[in-house]
C-alpha cells in the first residue's frame, strides 16, 4: 500500500429531509442546534460513527480494515476495548504477566511497558481502520498508548437556521398484560424532525500523521467512498432522508501543504437560488460554487447533477 505523500482538506455537504440527523440526549433528543443562531449541528463523532459503520459493513470487520469502536447494533456483540488491546498483545506474542520484552520486571501485571507499547500501538493501527484513520486512546487496560489520527472532522453546521417540528407518536397495540388496554394505547410520546436542512462540514488530512499510523492511499480511497455512501446504509425512520450532496477535495502538492486551509474553504460558497423566496425544502433550491484559482488540485466526488 502506497504511503500518503500529500496533505488534503475537504468540504462535505449533506442534507436531511423530515428527519433528525443527530439528536441531543441532554435535550430530549431534539435536533442539535446553535442556541444563538438556530443553525443545526451534527457532531464530528456522529459523522465518524457512520464512516465506521460503512467500513465495517463493506469490509466485513476483517483486518486490516476491522473496526475497533463498533456498535453492538451493527456487530451483534458487545465490544470491550480493553479486551481488544489485550488480545492484540496475545497475537503478537507478548506475555504481559512476565518480565517485559527487554527483561525488566513488570511494574503492573497485565500492562505493557517500554517498547512493548509501541508494538501494541503498531498492531492496533495495522489491524483497525478507525484507529489509523481517526486515532484512539488505547492507554487503558493492557495499554497500547495513544494514537493521533490523520483525519479530523469539524461539527457540521446547517447553511441556514433549522426549524424543529414536533410530532405526536401514537400506539395502537398493547404490550403488558398487567395494564389495561386503554392505559397503553393512544398518544405515548413525541418525535422531532427537521423539515429540511443542508449541512456543511470541514475535514483535514495530515500526511505526517498518516505515515505514523500507516494510513495509506488505499485507506484514503475507502474513506472517500464511505463519505459518499454511508447514508445509504444508515436508514431509519428517525433520520428521515439523509443524502451526501457534495464532497469537494483539495489536494496539496506537498505533505505540509501549499496554502492556509481557510483560503481554500473560502473558495467554496453556497446559497439559495435567486428565484427561491420560500423556506428551502430541497437541495435543488441551493447552488454550491467553487472558485478555483488553480493554486491547489481539487476534485468533486459527488456529481453536480
Amino acid at each position: 500500500m502506497a504511503d500518503m505523500e500529500n496533505r488534503y482538506d475537504f468540504v462535505y455537504f449533506f442534507d436531511v429531509k423530515d428527519g433528525n440527523p443527530n439528536g441531543d440526549p441532554d435535550a430530549g433528543n431534539l435536533p442539535r442546534v446553535d442556541s444563538e443562531t438556530g443553525n443545526g449541528l451534527v457532531t464530528d463523532v456522529c459523522l465518524k460513527r457512520k464512516v465506521r459503520n460503512y467500513v465495517q459493513l463493506v469490509k466485513n470487520n476483517i483486518a486490516p480494515n476491522a473496526i475497533l469502536v463498533r456498535s453492538k447494533e451493527l456487530s451483534g456483540v458487545e465490544i470491550i476495548i480493553n479486551k481488544e488491546i489485550r488480545v492484540g498483545y496475545e497475537k503478537i506474542g507478548i506475555d504481559l504477566h512476565t518480565a517485559d520484552s527487554e527483561g525488566k520486571p513488570r511494574k503492573t501485571d497485565g500492562k505493557a511497558q517500554g517498547k512493548e507499547v509501541d508494538k501494541g500501538r503498531q498492531f492496533m493501527c495495522q489491524n483497525f481502520f478507525d484507529v489509523r484513520t481517526f486515532g484512539a486512546v488505547l492507554s487503558t487496560g493492557a495499554n497500547a498508548g495513544q494514537v493521533r489520527g490523520p483525519i479530523q472532522i469539524t461539527f457540521a453546521r446547517s447553511i441556514e437556521p433549522v426549524f424543529s417540528a414536533e410530532h405526536s407518536i401514537t400506539v395502537s397495540a398493547a404490550r403488558m398484560e398487567e395494564k389495561t388496554y386503554e392505559e397503553q394505547v393512544g398518544i405515548q410520546g413525541r418525535k422531532f424532525t427537521i423539515p429540511y436542512g443542508l449541512y456543511r462540514a470541514y475535514g483535514f488530512i495530515s500526511s505526517p500523521l498518516a505515515k505514523q499510523t500507516g494510513f495509506s492511499v488505499d485507506d484514503l480511497e475507502l474513506f472517500w467512498e464511505a463519505l459518499q455512501n454511508m447514508f445509504e446504509h444508515d436508514r431509519s425512520a428517525a433520520r428521515g432522508l439523509m443524502s451526501a450532496r457534495r464532497l469537494i477535495i483539495f489536494k496539496h502538492a506537498s505533505a505540509m501543504g501549499d496554502c492556509p486551509v481557510q483560503d481554500l474553504f473560502d473558495r467554496v460558497t453556497v446559497g439559495r437560488k435567486d428565484d427561491v423566496s420560500v423556506a428551502a425544502r430541497d437541495f435543488s433550491q441551493y447552488v454550491v460554487s467553487l472558485d478555483n484559482n488553480e493554486l491547489t488540485e481539487f476534485k468533486t466526488l459527488v456529481p453536480a447533477t
